[in-house]
């Protein structure tokens, strides 16, 4: 894979981003509390930009009317339909399988943890050299 000079590390503050094209792909690189992370440019839904969602994070509850705001600055939200992908990642937990109206049986279950969507925004390796952010594509 080739290798990519895109910024200098003082030019993606923390919680900021930078959309660059590299080899005709669009790819934004996200530092998220001093790390960065690159994830394709394109949503994997329905293709809409994700370098124009917003950078938000998960909202957590225990039990109704308790809930917790965790992992900010850590998840994009694509802004045609609000699909949201783990920055560190790029793992989604959205399904259009099941994204439908239907009448489910509901039970509460102490420690039920979600299960991840198929879709996955694509990855690149990206690395701090000197005060450079490196993006191997």
């Amino acid at each position: 894979m080739a290798r990519h000079v895109v910024a200098r590390v003082d030019e993606i503050a923390p919680g900021g981003r930078k959309c660059i094209t590299v080899d005709g792909r669009g790819v934004i690189v996200f530092n998220v509390k001093g790390e960065f992370y690159a994830l394709s440019e394109t949503c994997p839904h329905k293709g809409g930009s994700l370098a124009k969602g917003i950078i938000t994070g998960l909202v957590e509850s225990d039990a109704p009317g308790d809930y917790q705001h965790t992992r900010q600055g850590e998840i994009v939200r694509c802004p045609w339909h609000q699909w949201e992908f783990d920055i560190k990642t790029g793992r989604s937990y959205c399904d259009p399988r099941r994204m439908r109206l239907m009448k489910f049986d509901v039970k509460v279950e102490h420690g039920a943890n979600l299960v991840e969507g198929p879709y996955v925004a694509e990855t690149f390796k990206v690395e701090v050299e000197d005060d450079y952010v490196v993006v191997e594509v």
